[in-house]
């Protein structure tokens, strides 16, 4: 009689939640919350107060993000950060498209290959600077011995105004192109073959397969990959500080520099949390923009 007295537990569903699975993720969670979402918040709290290393301070408002923009140093740093994604993002998509294609296929020589392209991407960033600082010296560096082949003055890429940024743009492609490359091989090889067996059949060119086939069938990863590289080439920062230390004249200073000599170099971390904040959106700004161009072009 007791047994019939009990309610009977009903079944549980497939899609039912088990909230004792959350233990599992509680360490990611917990993680994920201490060192990215808990900060985030932080430095947008410290972004509205005359901070310093030792207190918080007062409270100031907008003060913080209107000495910034009456700051022409941290203007420029917008700008470099801006003229440096520019260089680097398209080629590095391009690039690593065009070795992914040529890549592509079966053999000891294409795996070699794409073995030396992609070891540049595990390298520190003090080790890629100190092989580029030794190609542009100017004396007796790579670029000065090409220059001297043809009996012309080899030009000072570190300290020229005009070919600073360049240069800095010029290690960083050579450092980040194995990622792109990677991601265009993963891609290339989800491709059926049946398809271009079937083009080949109709006698279609290999420009015409390009087009009509491989491109549309890598669009997205075309672009996940620049997204990817916006989010990273904003970021700069050890190329630029290791190889020219901003120079000339502010003109290879990027916005994550300018905020490591505002809030580590002189100890206002309201106003470096505030040039943080303005990166954070312009990051996420540019990022979502592409995305939304893509998607409306493929729709």
């Amino acid at each position: 009689m007791a047994e019939a007295i009990l309610p009977k537990r009903k079944p549980r569903g497939v899609h039912d939640p088990q909230w004792r699975n959350a233990v599992f993720v509680a360490p990611f969670l917990l993680v994920f919350s201490s060192l990215l979402v808990l900060p985030l918040f932080w430095g947008l709290w410290l972004s509205f107060h005359k901070a310093d290393t030792f207190s918080s301070g007062r409270f100031v408002g907008f003060d913080n993000y209107v000495r910034l923009f009456r700051d022409k140093v941290f203007l420029q740093s917008v700008w470099n950060s801006f003229y440096f994604v520019f260089l680097t993002v398209p080629a590095l998509a391009l690039i690593g498209l065009f070795l992914a294609l040529a890549l592509n296929r079966a053999g000891r020589t294409a795996a070699v290959l794409r073995t030396l392209f992609f070891s540049s991407s595990v390298l520190s960033v003090t080790i890629v600077t100190l092989i580029w600082r030794i190609v542009f010296i100017p004396g007796s560096g790579l670029v000065a011995a090409v220059w001297g082949w043809f009996g012309a003055e080899p030009p000072a890429f570190l300290s020229d105004p005009d070919l600073a940024m360049l240069a800095v743009a010029i290690a960083t492609i050579w450092w980040c192109i194995g990622l792109p490359m990677m991601l265009f091989l993963s891609a290339l090889q989800q491709i059926p073959r049946d398809i271009y067996e079937a083009a080949a059949l109709d006698s279609a060119s290999r420009w015409r397969c390009l087009t009509r086939i491989t491109l549309p069938a890598i669009r997205r990863t075309f672009v996940l990959v620049v997204i990817i590289q916006i989010v990273l080439q904003f970021q700069l920062f050890g190329q630029a500080w290791l190889l020219t230390r901003g120079g000339p004249n502010n003109l290879t200073k990027p916005i994550v520099l300018y905020i490591y000599d505002t809030a580590f170099r002189r100890w206002d971390l309201g106003m470096g949390a505030a040039a943080s904040q303005i990166l954070f959106l312009l990051i996420l700004l540019a990022a979502m923009t592409q995305y939304l161009t893509a998607r409306r072009k493929g729709d």
